[in-house]
């Protein structure tokens, strides 16, 4: 039987997916992307999961597109233009499913996170890495330019810095990054697991709905103009305001107690 190309995990709240190509860097194929976007489609419907951490097998978290089926697609008579139209498309369809999913995504990277790979971290909610990791969108220097990723990228990163990684191909370790603000923290390799995982832990304590309806907003707000922001937020505020479960959080915290929601 086959080894799956992408394992997900339930523990408890908390939702795992683990590229595992191991061999291709956990490239995003054609099948990865399949695999992905049948996973997110499900949790897109799935109330009980509150949390998903994304996370690379064997040497990295992921290299980005597999270049064999890029050269592949571009060979194919009176159809490479449309071939790799379609894959792309397909790279941004799952990308921009991460933020509409109701859980936080975190991406818990290692290794090196290149190319489409460093847009799925730019495209997750938060991320931790590792302190060896290395980040980059390295396509120019094979005279491909990252045109793709650098939109979730320049979304995360002061744009000269995301320029500058963009037109030199150079990489930036896990500290810059988290300097930067593409990733929340560098640790050590050997935390990298447990703290991704109290990260996790931590949201998945929430209130669930609560989150959900934060995190949409966040996005929307993002969108609009300031006074357009806080009309939009103001109404997403009445409406969590009139959630059972919020009285009751702060009913226990007036009264300084552990709240008893009707989710958990």
């Amino acid at each position: 039987m086959a080894e799956q190309i992408l394992i997900r995990e339930d523990i408890g709240a908390i939702t795992r997916l683990t590229l595992n190509a191991p061999g291709s860097l956990n490239a995003l194929s054609d099948a990865m992307l399949a695999r992905l976007k049948e996973e997110f489609s499900s949790l897109m419907q799935d109330t009980g999961q509150r949390v998903v951490i994304l996370r690379g097998a064997g040497k990295a978290f992921c290299a980005g597109h597999d270049l064999k089926e890029l050269r592949a697609k571009r060979q194919e008579a009176d159809k490479g233009a449309v071939a790799i139209r379609d894959l792309f498309d397909r790279c941004a369809e799952v990308m921009q499913m991460i933020p509409r999913l109701p859980q936080p995504v975190i991406a818990q990277v290692h290794g090196i996170a290149t190319a489409a790979g460093c847009q799925l971290v730019a495209s997750c909610d938060l991320a931790v890495a590792s302190d060896e990791t290395r980040f980059g969108v390295n396509g120019v220097n094979i005279g491909l330019f990252c045109s793709t990723p650098m939109v979730a990228l320049s979304r995360n990163v002061p744009r000269k810095h995301v320029f500058e990684m963009l037109t030199t191909g150079r990489f930036i370790y896990a500290n810059r990054a988290a300097e930067l603000g593409l990733i929340n923290k560098s640790v050590h390799s050997e935390a990298l697991e447990s703290e991704t995982m109290d990260l996790a832990e931590t949201i998945a304590a929430k209130l669930g709905s609560a989150v959900t309806v934060g995190k949409r907003a966040f996005y929307e707000q993002l969108e609009l103009p300031l006074n357009a922001a806080y009309e939009m937020t103001g109404a997403v505020m009445v409406e969590n305001m009139q959630n059972n479960d919020t009285a009751e959080g702060i009913s226990a915290f007036l009264e300084k107690r552990v709240p008893n929601w009707s989710q958990d």
